[in-house]
């Protein structure tokens, strides 16, 4: 990213985050949007361009946060989630793995991982179907209008280079009035982060991926929530959320 670009990026995010307040929770609120998206496609450079194809080909069996963090998310969407085995609920993990952190026993009829690596998602016992894809290179959801009631994504936000793309997607895939939950933390694969994120902070990040709701359209305004578990203690936990806006 040049420096014009980065003074630029980082006084809209400094602006916004002063008018919401500081605190993690209030910075998406009462936030003056520009008219244009604010950011720059140098933003959405990462270190490492080379495909995500071959950075994801082997499987990690591993988590990308702490147990701490985890539980803090699954609580969460014990609250915010339908009820286990509602009729004709469908959710949709995207950027999904071995694992997506629901609440424990937690079922529905239709429940889609969307990944990179399918060992992993083969693993994955929640999920009743999966489809291998890679969002950086075909940001196009394969599923049909208003589809879905809930969409998650854990960590994995800050990977997306064609974000307001994705999100776009996930309105034209959502019910009407269905939930979109993006979590993120501290942790990355730096190299493979984009540079927005990597250059900035969590109340920032809880800008930008506002922004992703708000100018992808179609979406209620965004909220921020902190879920951290034992802040400085362990992994922190955070939630940007919407709906998508239900049609008269």
């Amino acid at each position: 990213m040049n420096m014009a670009s980065r003074v630029e990026t980082k006084r809209f995010l400094a602006s916004a985050s002063q008018q919401g307040g500081s605190p993690f929770e209030e910075v998406l609120k009462n936030v003056d949007w520009p008219e244009q998206f604010p950011f720059k496609d140098e933003d959405f450079q990462r270190f490492d361009e080379s495909p995500d194809t071959v950075f994801y080909e082997t499987p990690r069996f591993v988590t990308h946060i702490d147990d701490p963090a985890i539980a803090a998310l699954t609580k969460y969407y014990s609250k915010v989630f339908p009820p286990s085995n509602t009729p004709g609920v469908s959710l949709l993990d995207l950027c999904s793995s071995w694992v997506s952190h629901f609440p424990k026993g937690y079922k529905q009829e239709r429940v889609v991982g969307m990944g990179m690596n399918e060992e992993e998602l083969k693993r994955n016992p929640v999920l009743t179907e999966y489809v291998v894809q890679d969002l950086n290179e075909d940001p196009k959801l394969p599923f049909e209008d208003n589809s879905f009631d809930v969409i998650t994504n854990v960590v994995s936000v800050d990977y997306l280079n064609k974000p307001i793309d994705v999100f776009k997607e996930m309105c034209r895939i959502l019910k009407p009035g269905g939930l979109a939950i993006m979590s993120f933390s501290n942790r990355c694969f730096f190299t493979k982060a984009i540079s927005i994120w990597t250059s900035t902070g969590d109340a920032d990040h809880a800008m930008i991926v506002g922004s992703y709701f708000h100018y992808a359209g179609g979406y209620e305004p965004p909220q921020a929530v902190d879920i951290s578990p034992n802040p400085g203690r362990s992994d922190p936990m955070y939630i940007v959320y919407s709906r998508k806006v239900k049609t008269a």
